[in-house]
């Protein structure tokens, strides 16, 4: 039986957040935003082992307490100058067979439910690619030209707004993350081989962290919880 095992990775900077502190150390709800994405991952049952992957000059991952998490909570100061550096570097330095799965999380998408998280693992485990958490779009799409005025109306059917995790083989997202370098997501890599990963719908309160805003609404979401 292949194991599961979730990657977080965590190198880079976060530069549209405006603060001289990475992204995943931000403070939220009493503790740094990446806590909270790492918490949930390593309560669910089905995970073997949680790694996180830092910039080799992470100087700040070891000021906090994560002792609560135990020996389910690994680290590797091996990550990238892109994140599909980061995850490959990952993936090879946490050794996994082939057939594991591996589901990679953004550190920044703090308000994942443990519901999610589990459904996505039920729905994929038997899936001869793997997928993906996201959600149908909602609002009105529109194209802009260089002048920021309205070009065109996208049509909205059949599109999605991909989030994580992103669960695929280890062997399988070795491969694509090795041929694909300039990819903003394990899917497109998993994509460029010619393969059609499957969309788990999931839910909006699983957004990404990007904006001083954002903040907020996360802190909002994870106090009420």
């Amino acid at each position: 039986m292949a194991d599961f095992f979730a990657l977080v990775p965590a190198a880079g900077f976060g530069t549209r957040m405006g603060n001289d502190l990475p992204k995943q150390y931000l403070p939220l709800a009493g503790q740094p935003m990446i806590f909270h994405a790492l918490k949930t991952l390593c309560s669910c049952m089905d995970v073997k082992t949680v790694f996180v992957v830092l910039s080799p000059n992470d100087t700040l991952f070891h000021h906090y307490d994560w002792s609560q998490f135990g020996d389910k909570l690994q680290t590797l100061f091996c990550g990238g100058e892109m994140r599909a550096d980061t995850v490959l570097n990952g993936l090879l330095a946490a050794e996994l067979e082939s057939d594991d799965w591996v589901l990679v999380h953004d550190a920044a998408r703090p308000c994942l439910t443990i519901d999610n998280l589990i459904k996505l693992i039920n729905t994929l485990k038997y899936d001869p690619v793997g997928g993906i958490l996201a959600v149908p779009v909602a609002d009105t799409l529109k194209r802009a030209d260089a002048m920021q005025r309205i070009l065109n109306t996208e049509n909205r059917e059949q599109l999605w707004q991909a989030q994580t995790p992103q669960m695929f083989r280890a062997g399988l997202l070795v491969q694509a993350l090795g041929l694909c370098k300039q990819v903003t997501d394990e899917a497109s890599a998993i994509e460029a081989l010619g393969l059609s990963p499957r969309l788990v719908a999931g839910d909006t309160s699983n957004f990404k962290v990007t904006y001083p805003q954002d903040l907020l609404m996360a802190e909002l979401l994870l106090t009420r919880r």
